[in-house]
């Protein structure tokens, strides 16, 4: 019998959740120290997933990237990440997906009337600008530690990061970072155990929800849904049209030249294993040159995260909108520079959309029985965020490649329909084995692979096989 994935698992605990809320009401308000002891178990390593993960992708860089080369890929992957969590921040401003919810019970979600939350959550944001920019650096990193200051955590992490790898480049050594990387792998793994009980947790923090507020709370989180959809299509066609502006080549024909890699995106929903296919339909379809995709993609991987800035942003908005939080100027600006630094330490862990949200909700002061709300439709949000990431990193190298005169325009409209080239053997990605025919992918005929690919010995076993062909046979 084939085993039900995680996020499936988590959708499906999520809708079961719901109809036991809405038949059972309070009879269901008992399981809810279940849904508390899910949140702490996740709670517990959140300071140092965010810590680790950013000094470690900060401090495996090459100090010899980071000159105009490198300098330039970092602000393009920055400036979207930073306009992806500003379009998130404004379309949940212009929309308010979050509005609707009947104040007085929202002591089911963790405050009374929204008060007590807003002055948590404003308490270190209406100080000024230059105040909160004072406020992002710590004064002891472990006393930020300790509060769970996640702001003053990334600064600290990126400054770190940075010595990090000048030190290991100097004294050519580079234990330390592996030391980090092992350490940063445990915090993963026990984060990856806890995500084996998520369906009875997001099961029960959600029917005892449901069943003290009634479904009333489903309408934002629908509404929050088809934002982020929406927001995430016309910010994607807005970054294509740029590039085309730039690199001077047709619309049509970059969709057209991007739309196998936002295929096995949308099957797989993971970054990383799209990055394979991506960099070869970047070279062979794109025309972007190997020694650009060598660099761009794998650093896209760890510090390109535009999806993710604009989820968690957009989320920020909707959920201060459900406990009635209303944001000034240097609030909006705080969230978007938070959520940007904070996307950087976005783990790809299973459940990486539920660690997001108790990042925010812990720097932002929101109770955090508002988590289990958004993390029943993680494989729907996971799908809008790996769209914007992949094509992100895409987009990124057309830009790089022109400016550096590395964009061939011939092979960008092309015909590459019929050429395939499948790597003799597996590719390693962060450290994880990614199957070869999914490197090749997106490089040639999709047909052509299937066809070829199911008559491996263990088509039948293969799980990414299995992603492509189901896309492919409907």
């Amino acid at each position: 019998m084939k085993k039900i994935g995680m996020t499936t698992q988590v959708l499906i605990a999520a809708v079961l959740g719901v109809l036991a809320g809405a038949f059972f009401g309070d009879l269901v308000m008992p399981l809810g120290f279940i849904g508390d002891v899910f949140l702490r178990l996740l709670r517990m390593g959140i300071v140092v997933l965010v810590l680790g993960h950013v000094i470690e992708a900060i401090g495996s860089i090459k100090p010899k990237e980071f000159g105009k080369l490198g300098s330039k890929i970092f602000f393009i992957f920055a400036f979207t990440s930073l306009l992806g969590a500003g379009w998130g921040v404004l379309m949940g401003y212009i929309f308010t997906p979050g509005i609707g919810v009947d104040t007085a019970n929202l002591h089911y979600l963790g405050a009374a009337g929204g008060f007590e939350v807003q002055a948590a959550a404003a308490e270190e944001l209406t100080a000024g600008l230059i105040s909160t920019i004072v406020n992002f650096i710590p004064i002891n990193i472990i006393a930020a530690m300790t509060s769970a200051n996640i702001m003053q955590i990334l600064v600290f992490g990126v400054l770190f990061g940075i010595a990090v790898a000048l030190v290991s480049e100097q004294q050519k050594d580079k234990r330390l970072i592996e030391l980090l990387s092992l350490f940063n792998k445990s915090v993963v793994k026990m984060i990856t155990k806890v995500m084996f009980i998520a369906p009875i947790g997001v099961f029960a923090l959600l029917s005892t929800t449901i069943g003290g507020m009634g479904t009333q709370v489903i309408l934002p989180l629908a509404r929050f849904l088809l934002v982020y959809a929406v927001a995430s299509i016309i910010f994607f066609l807005a970054w294509a049209l740029f590039n085309c502006l730039y690199c001077r080549v047709n619309f049509i024909q970059l969709l057209k030249n991007v739309s196998r890699i936002t295929l096995v995106a949308l099957a797989t929903g993971s970054s990383a294993v799209t990055m394979p296919v991506a960099m070869q339909d970047t070279e062979q379809k794109v025309g972007v040159s190997k020694r650009l995709t060598s660099l761009i993609f794998p650093l896209g991987l760890t510090i390109n995260s535009t999806g993710a800035a604009m989820h968690m942003a957009l989320a920020t908005m909707t959920v201060a909108q459900i406990y009635g939080i209303v944001y000034g100027p240097t609030e909006l600006v705080y969230i978007i520079l938070f959520t940007t630094l904070a996307s950087a330490a976005n783990a790809v862990v299973p459940g990486a959309g539920i660690v997001s949200l108790i990042i925010v909700a812990q720097e932002m002061g929101f109770p955090m029985e508002i988590v289990p709300l958004f993390a029943g439709v993680e494989i729907l949000i996971g799908m809008c965020r790996v769209l914007l990431n992949v094509n992100g990193d895409v987009f990124t190298a057309m830009i790089v490649a022109k400016s550096e005169g590395e964009f061939d325009a011939s092979i960008f409209n092309a015909d590459n329909k019929n050429i395939i080239t499948i790597p003799d053997e597996d590719v390693s990605v962060g450290g994880a084995p990614v199957p070869a025919f999914a490197a090749a992918g997106a490089a040639g005929s999709l047909p052509v692979l299937v066809a070829s690919a199911r008559e491996a010995p263990d088509a039948n076993d293969n799980k990414w096989l299995a992603v492509l062909m189901r896309v492919y046979d409907k």
